[in-house]
């Protein structure tokens, strides 16, 4: 409750956008697989952005 209101950092937001990028990409893989592969190279981008902030 007390963190209600608590903005999210830029790390956790990242996050978040990287587990949404994988979890598209999994379910993708079976129907997709270019547009998977896609959606893994973009969560590989959050994912370098998310080191830099480390």
């Amino acid at each position: 409750m007390f963190g209600l209101f608590k903005k999210k950092s830029e790390k956790e937001k990242l996050q978040q956008q990287y587990a949404k990028l994988m979890k598209e990409a999994h379910t993708l893989s079976t129907s997709n697989r270019k547009l998977s592969d896609e959606k893994a190279y973009e969560a590989n981008e959050v994912m370098k952005q998310i080191e830099k902030l480390s």
